[in-house]
């Protein structure tokens, strides 16, 4: 789940972690009495959406008066923000963040994400700020300082200290480092966060370090322990079929193929796609039932691919362990018929009860094309798609 940026920068306070006065605008009479609550002449307006490239995008701009910031306000709220990371739509605009300006003499990256290879939390750091991290790794690696925490000591004060010398700081600033990076590691245990940026972490003026931006993603799995945390989820920012697949305990991402996919079990799920890839066809989504779904949950799996309008043909791919193939049976049937089925669909059914599920797809009296193993489903759909062209 991912966090706004305001929202973010909310668990720095919390957590030690310095940023600038700001304020959340959802009108442009917000805006205006945010801008002058915060004073100054001067202000960074945000639009909050949940992808980064906003400032190459336009959506994140200096303003010099109350005129311009108005100005601003009003084109970006309830408009859509396409920027690298979205799709062609774009993302909605609900939100403006508006800080004061703030004086820049360095920008500076650093992060905590998860190291899946060592087992540890890693925080990452480089003086290449503002930079895609990535495009630093695979362009400027020398530039990137790297540490992996041991999860039974925590974070030590002296790595902090060997990341902040590496960085060229000063003394003083790598005592804020220091704090900073402390701070981060906490919220990144304690919120079950999945991803802790500040892209970028500036050094001002002053000389004081300043999270300048903040980006926190938490583990979707660990949701169930952070409720608070939950109750931010912006779903208007989210695929909405994702959302309401999520809402029937489904798996759901949408693709941009034209075969839709129906499968039970996440690696069955993957194999399901390389297959139709190899056959020549495109993936229209990835769908994981699960394997103790109902005919009710599988009912609504259906629907949803149906009512996504790329797809030009539907493969049903079950291996019937806890999931019993005439519950899956019942499920494509009675959605079929309730949405009045008008692509081709091949159905491969293994396992448990095996026989009955064919029985009733047979019995149906609904088009339905049956398959015997996975290469002959794939085969099969991807024809019947390319002849219905």
């Amino acid at each position: 789940m991912n966090l706004h940026e305001y929202q973010a920068k909310q668990l720095f306070s919390d957590y030690g972690v310095p940023v600038l006065p700001a304020a959340i605008a959802v009108s442009v009479e917000d805006a205006v009495a945010a801008a002058k609550k915060l004073g100054g002449c001067r202000w960074v307006v945000k639009a909050q959406v949940h992808a980064g490239g906003r400032g190459k995008a336009g959506g994140v701009k200096l303003v010099n008066t109350i005129d311009e910031l108005q100005d601003y306000a009003q084109a970006m709220l309830g408009s859509r923000l396409v920027t690298q990371q979205t799709s062609r739509e774009g993302l909605p605009v609900n939100v403006l963040l508006i800080e004061p300006a703030c004086g820049i003499k360095q920008e500076l990256y650093l992060s905590a994400v998860v190291d899946r290879e060592h087992q540890r939390v890693a925080m990452m750091a480089s003086v290449a700020g503002g930079m895609d991290i990535e495009e630093v790794a695979a362009t400027q690696p020398e530039k990137l300082v790297r540490i992996n925490v041991d999860p039974t000591m925590g974070l030590m004060p002296y790595q902090c200290r060997q990341v902040g010398f590496q960085l060229g700081l000063t003394v003083d600033q790598v005592k804020m480092l220091s704090k900073i990076m402390a701070g981060i590691y906490r919220l990144f245990v304690e919120k079950d966060a999945s991803l802790v940026e500040v892209n970028p972490l500036i050094v001002t003026d002053a000389g004081e370090l300043l999270a300048l931006d903040a980006k926190i993603n938490i583990d979707d799995n660990a949701l169930y322990r952070q409720k608070a945390l939950s109750e931010l989820r912006d779903t208007s920012q989210e695929e909405e079929k994702e959302v309401e697949a999520q809402q029937h305990e489904l798996n759901y991402i949408s693709l941009s193929g034209s075969i839709g996919c129906m499968v039970n079990g996440a690696g069955l799920a993957m194999a399901t796609l390389d297959m139709i890839h190899y056959c020549g066809g495109t993936p229209a989504n990835f769908l994981d039932v699960g394997g103790g779904a109902t005919k009710e949950r599988v009912t609504e799996a259906f629907k949803l691919i149906l009512r996504d309008p790329k797809v030009e043909g539907i493969l049903v791919n079950i291996f019937g362990g806890i999931m019993r193939c005439d519950v899956i049976a019942e499920g494509v049937v009675a959605a079929a018929r309730e949405i009045s089925l008008n692509v081709p669909l091949v159905v491969r059914l293994e396992g448990t009860n095996v026989d009955l599920g064919k029985k009733i797809l047979a019995e149906s009296g609904l088009p339905i094309v049956s398959a015997d193993d996975l290469g002959d489903a794939a085969e099969k759909i991807v024809t019947a798609v390319k002849e219905a062209a």
